[in-house]
């Protein structure tokens, strides 16, 4: 599992660590963690799965040159901490993809998240990553999913890590990996835009991009 092998990175080196997640408008993340052995595994590494809805203690964050959201309220401990975004290699219906910056989204405490894609999901995502940007983007892409993502597509076996410290260089290789054009990406175009991350010009380690792309089956895609 992802998220254990970077636990186990962080804590020798003496760091407090929270997994976290937030409820969605059909999703409970308290069930999401046991279902998902997460609970237990988190019980085995000493580190707290963390509930953001149910956090009290809240911020709330103006957004400079907003898209669409003037400013986002979420618990302290989201700003206080150096954020890993662990996230999985999906096609998405509304995003085309989902990936490091789509993750963030999870940090809105708010169970009905519905009104956000009222607002148009894209530009909410790169008002997110305005003002709340992770430290390290991790996409886990050892089983990846194409097609009808982001929970009803094929899995996917590609037996890849892609991580980087730029969130949006992170997920526009990721696009490219995955057969698609980021700048053809409104969230990842529009962040590269506004300064937030690199779209072109990106350095890469380790493999070499054309020797593990795959053309992956597309969402049929509806704006949200």
């Amino acid at each position: 599992m992802v998220v254990e092998a970077i636990i186990k990175k962080l804590k020798p080196l003496g760091m407090e660590v929270y997994v976290v997640e937030s409820d969605a408008t059909m999703t409970n993340a308290d069930k999401a963690f046991e279902a998902t052995g997460m609970n237990e595994m988190c019980k085995q590494n000493d580190v707290e799965c963390l509930n953001l809805r149910h956090v009290k203690d809240k911020v709330k964050i103006k957004i400079p040159g907003c898209e669409t959201l003037g400013s986002i309220t979420v618990p302290r401990i989201v700003t206080e901490s150096a954020i890993i975004s662990a996230a999985k290699m999906k096609t998405h219906m509304a995003t085309k993809v989902t990936l490091g910056m789509k993750n963030m989204f999870g940090l809105l405490p708010d169970k009905f998240k519905a009104k956000y894609h009222a607002k148009g999901i894209s530009s909410v995502i790169v008002d997110i990553n305005t003002v709340i940007k992770p430290a390290l983007t991790v996409i886990d892409g050892f089983v990846a999913m194409e097609g009808r993502g982001p929970t009803d597509g094929t899995p996917l076996k590609m037996d890849l890590i892609i991580a980087g410290k730029d969130v949006v260089a992170t997920d526009a290789t990721t696009a490219r990996i995955m057969g698609f054009d980021p700048k053809e990406i409104s969230h990842i175009r529009r962040a590269a835009e506004k300064g937030l991350g690199n779209i072109d010009n990106i350095e890469i380690v380790g493999s070499k991009l054309e020797d593990v792309k795959h053309e992956f089956k597309k969402s049929k895609v509806t704006p949200g």
